[in-house]
């Protein structure tokens, strides 16, 4: 909640700029001045996402990717953020990316991609595919940690080196740590490969195949 209240201050501070304020009271805004808490349901935290323009990601975007899924689901993925595809869509994984980790889905977990919950670390799609720079992705969190405070999974894939980073603050490389069985807020958080390094060296998916044994053996 603290990034976005920051940015919050932020757009306000410009918006007193725009105006013709020189400067002013830090005191315009309070901790215990209202209400800035996210909404209870995954239904009305999508209205609100829907409607963010606290980044320069919402000026370029076609649609806002906020995620989908089983709102209950025992297992999420999360990666990095939406390609071109998903801008157009405004759905999560459904370009070749989004093939590869239905199969990964279906063929390894034996279950339904509709029975997983599926988010990204940004919910707006960075120009050209690069990566989210730091403000937009910690813009942006609060906004994924209160969808996993709402879903309550059991078990978090990240996908890539930058979901794994801003899950964990670790910036230890991918190669490093994939696979790796780590338990944090309540939940157990396996990091693998991203679909889109499986599709550029298809010879890595034998070890997101180890990764994703892990997860069905904790599924149970």
């Amino acid at each position: 909640m603290k990034n976005l209240k920051n940015a919050l201050l932020l757009k306000q501070l410009y918006q007193l700029k725009q105006l013709g304020y020189k400067y002013t009271s830090a005191s315009i805004y309070k901790d215990d001045e209202p209400d800035l808490s996210l909404p209870n349901s995954l239904e009305k935290l999508k209205e609100q996402a829907m409607k963010c323009h606290l980044c320069e990601l919402s000026k370029s975007r076609t649609n806002v990717v906020f995620g989908e899924g089983n709102p209950q689901a025992d297992i999420m993925f999360i990666g990095e953020g939406p390609g071109a595809t998903e801008d157009s869509m405004g759905r999560p994984f459904v370009g070749r990316s989004g093939e590869l980790l239905t199969k990964m889905i279906e063929n390894v977990l034996l279950i339904k991609r509709e029975d997983v919950y599926i988010a990204n670390i940004v919910k707006c799609r960075p120009p050209n595919n690069r990566v989210p720079t730091p403000s937009e992705a910690h813009t942006c969190q609060p906004f994924l940690m209160k969808q996993i405070a709402l879903i309550k999974p059991k078990i978090i894939i990240t996908l890539g080196g930058t979901a794994y980073h801003y899950m964990t603050g670790d910036e230890t490389g991918i190669t490093k740590v994939r696979g790796s069985i780590l338990q944090q807020n309540g939940y157990t958080l396996i990091p693998t490969y991203h679909p889109s390094f499986l599709l550029r060296n298809p010879s890595a998916k034998k070890e997101v195949f180890e990764d994703l044994k892990k997860v069905k053996a904790l599924m149970g």
